[in-house]
C-alpha cells in the first residue's frame, strides 16, 4: 500500500519531470530554439500540453480566447466565417507553428476556428499569462512577441510588421 509521503513523492517527481519536458520542448521547437535562456525559464512555467484527434474542433469562432497553442507534432486548419457565407480556410498549421494568437493581443474572442486535421500534440499557454510575463519583463516580452509575430506572419506575404504591431499594442508591453 502506497502511503501518502510516497504519493508526495511521486506526485512532486512527477511535476518536476512535466517540467524538465516542457524546457527540453521548448528548447527544441524552431519558435524558441535560440532565444535566450532566461526568456525560455520564464515561458515554462506558463505552458501546459494539450492534445486531440484528428477531426477535433480545438478553437470555435466566437469562443473567449484564451490560449495561444504551439504545435508540437500534427496539423490543424484555420477557418473564418463570415456572418453572410461559408467557411473559408485561412490557413494550415503544422509543427512549429502557433495559432490561438487573439488570445495574446486581447481580444475576448477567437476570431478563427481551429480543427485538428491530425492528431494534435500542442503545448499553450494562457494568453493573460503571457501578458502578465510582458508587462513584468519587458525585455522577455518584446523578444517572445517577435519571435510569435514571426511564427503568425509566415502565412501572410510581407505582415511580419502587422503582426508585430498588432500583438505589440494589444499586449501593451
Amino acid at each position: 500500500m502506497i502511503n501518502v509521503m510516497q504519493m508526495m513523492i511521486f506526485a512532486t517527481g512527477m511535476l518536476c519531470a512535466k517540467k524538465d519536458n516542457i524546457l527540453r520542448m521548448l528548447e527544441r521547437v524552431a519558435t524558441f530554439s535560440d532565444m535566450n535562456q532566461d526568456y525560455v525559464n520564464l515561458l515554462q512555467p506558463l505552458f501546459e500540453r494539450y492534445s486531440c484527434p484528428s477531426g477535433a474542433t480545438v478553437i470555435e469562432q466566437g469562443q473567449p480566447a484564451d490560449y495561444l497553442y504551439l504545435i508540437i507534432d500534427g496539423k490543424a486548419q484555420v477557418t473564418y466565417k463570415p456572418y453572410d457565407g461559408n467557411p473559408i480556410t485561412v490557413a494550415h498549421v503544422e509543427k512549429d507553428g502557433v495559432f490561438g494568437w487573439s488570445a495574446v493581443v486581447g481580444s475576448s474572442t477567437y476570431t478563427s476556428s481551429v480543427t485538428a486535421i491530425e492528431d494534435l500534440n500542442t503545448y499553450r499557454i494562457h494568453g493573460n499569462d503571457l501578458r502578465k510575463l510582458c508587462v513584468d519583463h519587458p525585455d522577455a516580452g518584446k523578444e517572445i512577441l517577435e519571435r510569435i509575430a514571426g511564427v503568425v506572419s509566415s502565412r501572410w506575404t510581407n505582415s511580419h510588421e502587422q503582426v508585430k504591431s498588432i500583438l505589440v499594442n494589444g499586449m501593451k508591453c
